[in-house]
């Protein structure tokens, strides 16, 4: 009886080490989750563009001669840099230059004849007095001084008639002169030429009324560019001139400009009937930022509508559906569904209002396999809040 129940209990203990052993291989294994603190600090409400915004030029200027003609100098290349009133292009214009040169001679010999006239007229003043004078003391007859002072009259009306027609000149070379800057481009502001379309000895044509044309010369100012980008028509409404803003760049990946809301547009831009949009502009705060940048690069804007400093936050892609979080529990390993209540929130961080701790540390890798309410978990990486 005793070696039967000896061999009972060795069998009984096999079959607990075997269970034993089928319960470990079996059991749940922990999953790798990476962790946030919960801690205080800034947390923003805002409002981003629904697509790509766009970086411009608060002056550019598409350029073209007013009258149509044959390239005869282009001074400036595509990159060159200019002053305001430099010449960028000019067409053939020796006809309107020797209109020009016409136009200055007679109106110098017309201000000759002017000064001719006036001389004449001022000598037969002097002699009509002279012999309105001798009249009055017997040696002159009436009919002497009423010639002199017809003389005089007459010669005074013609110096007013040179004189007249010495504006007439003026006039004609003001219009000669306009005529001929209709044939020269120059630039309307400092600035960068973009583009060019034509070269000497080509002809350039205004544009036909209600047809678009490439311009001649494509002018931009560098100095001053900011971004128009298209905010939801749902967001718009809490925009406003001044707010607080944040532009990035696909060009300069990882950096954000300070800017401000400039301008909102007032009307909705409806060209896609399910997502109407306004459009709002940031400026860059500070000039210098946009040293290295261009127009037509795309952008991407960030309206801070509110702000709350030393708050309680948690990254925002730690929230579930549901308004809840998964916490790691240190004690013993194991994540925690916790339902939370939510303050301010954008892309990065969202404010916790209760069902938190600081200190305590929230799943932000939920989309891994096995995380879940319940699971054992092992802590592969804490995630600060600047990363």
């Amino acid at each position: 009886m005793l070696k039967s129940g000896y061999r009972w209990l060795v069998a009984l203990l096999v079959l607990s080490a075997a269970g034993a052993l089928v319960f470990y291989l079996n059991r749940p294994q922990p999953v790798a989750v990476v962790v946030a603190r919960v801690e205080t600090g800034v947390v923003q409400d805002t409002v981003a563009n629904t697509r790509a915004g766009t970086v411009k030029a608060h002056r550019r200027a598409s350029l073209s001669p007013p009258v149509g003609g044959q390239i005869a100098n282009l001074p400036v290349g595509k990159g060159d840099s200019v002053k305001a009133g430099q010449l960028l292009l000019e067409l053939w214009n020796e006809d309107l230059a020797a209109r020009v040169m016409l136009a200055r001679e007679e109106a110098a010999a017309a201000a000759a004849r002017a000064r001719e006239a006036c001389v004449v007229a001022d000598v037969a003043q002097r002699d009509a007095r002279r012999l309105k004078r001798l009249f009055e003391k017997g040696v002159a007859s009436e009919e002497q001084r009423d010639n002199a002072q017809g003389q005089a009259t007459a010669k005074t009306a013609a110096c007013a008639a040179a004189r007249a027609n010495v504006e007439v000149s003026k006039a004609r070379l003001d219009v000669a002169r306009a005529l001929l800057d209709k044939t020269r481009l120059s630039a309307p502001f400092d600035g960068t030429v973009a583009e060019i379309n034509g070269e000497v000895g080509e002809f350039v044509t205004p544009s036909p009324v209600g047809i678009a044309t490439p311009p001649a010369v494509d002018l931009v100012d560098m100095s001053r560019l900011y971004v128009s980008a298209p905010i939801d028509e749902v967001d718009a409404p809490a925009v406003r001139k001044g707010m607080v803003a944040y532009i990035s760049l696909d060009a300069f990946n990882g950096r954000r400009f300070p800017g401000t809301v400039s301008r909102v547009a007032s009307y909705v831009l409806d060209r896609e009937k399910q997502a109407r949009t306004v459009d709002v502009e940031v400026d860059f705060d500070d000039p210098r930022d946009t040293e290295n940048m261009l127009p037509g690069y795309s952008a991407d804007i960030e309206v801070v509508l509110a702000e709350r400093d030393e708050v309680l936050r948690i990254p925002s892609e730690a929230i579930l559906e549901g308004n809840r979080v998964l916490v790691y529990r240190e004690a013993d390993a194991t994540l925690e569904s916790r339902d939370i209540r939510s303050g301010l929130s954008n892309w990065q961080f969202t404010e916790v209002l209760s069902g938190l701790e600081a200190g305590e540390q929230v799943v932000i890798s939920v989309d891994r396999e096995g995380v879940e309410d319940g699971a054992p978990a092992v802590i592969e990486r804490i995630i600060a809040a600047d990363d």
